[in-house]
C-alpha cells in the first residue's frame, strides 16, 4: 500500500475568530490529526491556518475549522490547495 500522498491547504476563517481561542483550538485539531502547519491571526480579522497532511485529514480539520471553538461565531471559510511546506509540527505563529 505505501504511504498517502501529502498535500496541504490553506483556509482563512471569517467571523468572530479572533480572541476566543480559536488558533489554539485549530492547533489542537490538526495535532490530533498528525497534520503538521500553522495557524495565525490576520489584520484584517480572519484567521489564516495552513495544513499539510492526507486528503482525509485535512477534509476532517476543515469541518473543524467550520465549527470553530465554543466562544467563536465562524461566518464563512475559503479554502485553497496550497504548495507542500515541511513546518515538522503544528504551531501557532503571531
Amino acid at each position: 500500500m505505501g504511504t498517502k500522498k501529502e498535500t496541504a491547504r490553506r483556509w482563512w476563517v471569517r467571523g468572530r475568530v479572533q480572541g476566543v481561542g480559536y488558533r489554539y483550538f485549530a492547533q489542537k485539531a490538526a495535532t490530533g490529526l498528525g497534520l503538521t502547519g500553522y495557524a495565525r491571526n490576520l489584520d484584517d480579522g480572519r484567521v489564516e491556518v495552513y495544513a499539510v497532511g492526507t486528503e482525509e485529514k485535512l477534509s476532517q480539520l476543515a469541518g473543524m475549522l467550520h465549527k470553530g471553538p465554543m466562544w467563536s461565531d465562524v461566518r464563512g471559510v475559503d479554502e485553497q490547495e496550497a504548495p507542500v511546506q515541511d513546518y515538522g509540527s503544528f504551531r501557532i505563529e503571531v
